[in-house]
């Protein structure tokens, strides 16, 4: 036990002063992330539009993220990630700030895509930093973090969005812009000693910077073996809250509890998880990852009260905590340097497009053939993710890659 919390703290300390610093604008913007929960309930509330249009209205603010990821990815590539994160937490500030006064539906619309662009442009941006700042011997441990980061935040930003739309759903937009904007000037303030080189640099190796992700057959193999477990893992936003409320007959306010168990579990466990299994080859945590996930969704077939959910939730929240830091380190080391952010870019597409037909996908397959046939459909798309990653080939690291960072002579990063 002593030699792991040992560990862990070599890890998190291992970690540059840049990293923190991501870490903490992330947790600062993520802490008045509020206005996308409450969407729908201000365009039918206060803006009195319909169900249907307000749904239609979500639905584009996924479309205006899927076009943002490679574009963003390219975009942190050509000139570097720093100015691409600066720019979208000042914009989406700023877009959010001037939200409430549009009013009318061609308005309301316009403002959305542009935040949706403007907002997911932060997400393959900041992926491409960690990549650039961390070594790959640290990168599980520090994507892990970045995933506390948002936790945390979004543990508090949603929470307090419910009291301020109380008061005034205005208000939840000046919250969210403010914060976007603190988050934004921190990184201006920050320095950042990047080696960053752009993926037109002459001086680039041309064999690595000629490999584009959308042809890179490794990376395809991988994306495609992933998207089955980021389909299940969707399910939390849409199946299931469907099955607890109609056939467990489970209370709302339970439903939100089984979050909190989720986020706790997360908040203590991913960052020690991840240091722990740091050394574990990627196929073998992704694939563990994925075989936990698609059991925790599938074992809620077997449920019949919300302590039997709640275990299936513990279940799957360790696949979670397994997977997705495993996910973004294994494209961190593949992508080639000069491309991570493009390699990062069409990731995020493949979770705007599972995002887009996992909740509707689940949905349906519970109306027409009901739930123990959703979840054992999950199931099996965790086994088939597993039997795929499990052949996943590893990432050959440079020396330059590998090498533990040298800490700054004025002294390793304040944890």
């Amino acid at each position: 036990m002593k030699e792991r919390k040992s560990k862990l703290w070599r890890d998190l300390r291992a970690l540059p002063r840049e990293a923190w610093v991501l870490f903490g604008a992330t947790l600062v913007n993520r802490a008045g992330s509020m206005v996308l929960p409450f969407l729908v309930l201000y365009l039918t509330k206060e803006l009195g539009f319909s169900a249907a249009t307000a749904g239609f209205t979500l639905l584009l603010y996924g479309v205006g993220a899927l076009v943002a990821a490679p574009v963003a990815g390219w975009l942190a590539d050509r000139y570097g990630p720093v100015p691409i994160l600066r720019t979208s937490l000042l914009l989406s500030g700023t877009i959010l700030l001037a939200f409430p006064l549009a009013r009318s539906l061609a308005a309301v619309i316009a403002a959305t895509l542009l935040l949706a662009f403007v907002t997911e442009a932060f997400r393959p941006a900041s992926m491409s930093l960690v990549g650039e700042l961390v070594p790959a011997p640290q990168r599980k441990t520090a994507f892990a973090v970045n995933r506390l980061a948002i936790n945390l935040g979004m543990s508090v930003g949603p929470a307090a969005g419910g009291f301020l739309a109380a008061a005034s759903f205005r208000s939840i937009f000046w919250v969210d812009g403010a914060t976007s904007i603190l988050a934004g000037l921190i990184l201006v303030a920050a320095v950042f000693r990047s080696h960053h080189r752009a993926a037109h640099d002459p001086g680039a190796d041309s064999t690595l910077a000629a490999l584009r992700a959308h042809a890179d057959p490794r990376f395809l193999f991988f994306l495609a073996a992933i998207f089955p477990v980021i389909l299940v893992f969707f399910q939390h936003l849409s199946t299931m809250p469907l099955f607890l409320v109609r056939e467990l007959s489970v209370p709302v306010k339970s439903y939100g509890l089984l979050f909190s168990l989720n986020t706790l579990l997360i908040v203590f466990f991913e960052v020690p998880l991840n240091s722990a299994t740091s050394h574990w080859p990627h196929k073998r945590t992704l694939a563990l990852g994925a075989l936990l996930s698609g059991a925790g969704f599938g074992a809620m077939a077997l449920t019949h009260d919300i302590w039997a959910v709640a275990a299936t939730v513990v279940v799957w929240t360790v696949g979670e905590m397994l997977f997705f830091p495993a996910v973004s380190a294994y494209i961190a080391d593949v992508a080639p340097e000069r491309r991570r952010g493009e390699y990062m870019g069409l990731s995020q597409m493949t979770f705007g497009l599972a995002f887009m037909l996992g909740p509707w996908g689940g949905t349906a397959i519970l109306d027409r053939f009901g739930s123990k046939t959703v979840w054992g459909t999950t199931f099996l798309l965790g086994l088939l993710a597993a039997a795929l990653l499990v052949r996943l080939p590893e990432p050959r690291h440079t020396h330059a890659e590998t090498a533990v960072r040298v800490p700054d002579p004025a002294g390793p990063a304040e944890v």
